[in-house]
């Protein structure tokens, strides 16, 4: 025999709730609904699109996460290795080398530096290492390296300026304004050129340029430039004669002006007198060779020609 068990029915108060409670979801579902919709009608993009936003941000985190465990790993370098292998396969290496503003450098120099990265991707020259090589060179004043895509370095050189030749005890050597040495010369090819000499003068040409510069008359007609003792000059010229200076830099540009005033009314350049001392303040010395160890003194703005024996 079986038995039925009957549930209670549902009482009007529990229906009237449940009624409510459904109202106040499509209610809330409404008002959500509408708010996102609005929101939605603010944005610049469609909900598809913002959709896609949300996949791609998502996307970079993962990628950034997997770049950062890479980077942990040391796998970042061997990546770039391999993107700079894919650049070389796709013809993105150096197979030329073009050199510019070269005259006197030897241009195989230059070459020897650059083609050491010759077939090397391009993504893996380092040019700073290549031109820090280049002004390792003595002619080299300044270099700038460049990419010439797909295959060619392209290298700009400034050389710098012959300007004097220094003297050393077996050797002369060509050197720029700053008595920076540029490379070894033979006797001939330093005739015609200002020869400095003397313990100390490759540091001090700058102001020998300097100095000669105060009587520009006077410059072109130096031959050597003697630094005597570390502290003076002795200035000879093409004629042959000596012109002894002061200490000093006022003192001895002072005194190389008179001497250019001086040889400006008298002709004092190609006379007879051998030797010019004005290391003294007020006289000039002169040295006269058919009058042996004897000297002409005169006072500094004084005629040559009217000096004595008895003046000293």
């Amino acid at each position: 025999m079986s038995t039925t068990i009957r549930r209670k029915a549902t009482t009007a108060r529990k229906a009237a709730a449940a009624q409510g409670t459904k109202a106040k979801v499509r209610t809330a579902r409404a008002r959500t609904g509408s708010a996102f919709d609005m929101l939605m009608g603010w944005l610049p993009f469609s909900e598809e699109q913002l959709h896609r936003i949300f996949l791609v941000a998502i996307l970079g985190g993962a990628a950034l996460l997997a770049w950062a465990v890479a980077s942990m790993a040391g796998l970042p370098t061997m990546a770039g290795y391999q993107m700079a292998q894919m650049a070389a396969d796709a013809g993105f290496e150096v197979k030329r080398v073009e050199v510019r503003g070269v005259r006197n450098i030897n241009e195989l120099k230059v070459y020897e530096k650059a083609l050491a990265e010759r077939d090397r991707a391009m993504p893996l020259v380092d040019l700073e290492a290549l031109r820090q090589e280049l002004l390792g060179l003595s002619w080299v004043k300044d270099a700038r390296v460049s990419r010439q895509l797909p295959d060619t370095l392209v290298i700009d050189i400034v050389e710098r300026v012959p300007h004097a030749v220094l003297r050393k005890a077996d050797h002369f050597e060509l050197i720029d304004a700053t008595g920076h040495e540029l490379e070894t010369i033979s006797r001939k090819d330093a005739q015609g050129k200002l020869i400095v000499s003397g313990p100390g003068a490759g540091q001090q040409v700058v102001a020998l340029t300097s100095l000669l510069e105060a009587a520009p008359a006077l410059k072109p007609r130096v031959a050597e430039a003697e630094w005597i003792g570390n502290r003076r000059w002795n200035l000879t010229f093409h004629t042959g004669q000596v012109l002894a200076l002061p200490e000093g830099e006022r003192e001895s540009a002072g005194a190389l002006v008179t001497f250019a005033r001086l040889d400006g009314t008298n002709r004092l350049l190609g006379g007879k007198v051998t030797a010019f001392d004005m290391r003294a303040k007020d006289r000039i010395y002169l040295r006269v060779p058919d009058e042996e160890g004897k000297e002409l003194a005169l006072k500094a703005g004084a005629v040559p020609h009217t000096a004595q024996a008895g003046d000293q």
